[in-house]
């Protein structure tokens, strides 16, 4: 079993940053999975942001956040991380990562099968 925290949600100031943290307790196959950011913005589906692959270095981002996310991971303490810069008031959500299995695209959420309880973020 694994359990994912998210933290670092906060309220700021459009153009302004935030550093999303995802805490991984317990054990996955990481040579295998895939691990992703998905936010719920009010009056949208759940989308997703940003994804980085089982070999720790291919990434992709939703077209709207290019240039201003980063997704990284720190293997060593078990932290899957969200750098975002430039923030737009379209930003504001509820920010998620899950852990996802190696098979269907980073943006198929039926393939995660693990979900943190998300963090807020809010842009004005």
């Amino acid at each position: 079993d694994v359990q994912l925290v998210e933290s670092g949600g906060s309220s700021v100031q459009t153009g302004g940053s935030l550093r999303l943290s995802c805490q991984v307790n317990g054990s996955y196959k990481r040579g295998s999975m895939c691990m992703g950011w998905f936010r719920h913005i009010p009056g949208k589906e759940r989308e997703g942001v940003a994804a980085i692959n089982s070999d720790d270095v291919t990434t992709n981002y939703a077209d709207s956040v290019k240039g201003r996310f980063t997704i990284s991971k720190d293997n060593t303490k078990n932290v899957l991380n969200l750098q975002m810069d430039s923030l737009k008031p379209d930003d504001s959500g509820i920010y998620y990562c899950g852990l996802k299995g190696s098979t269907g695209t980073w943006e198929t959420i039926g393939r995660y099968i693990s979900w943190g309880q998300g963090t807020q973020v809010t842009v004005s």
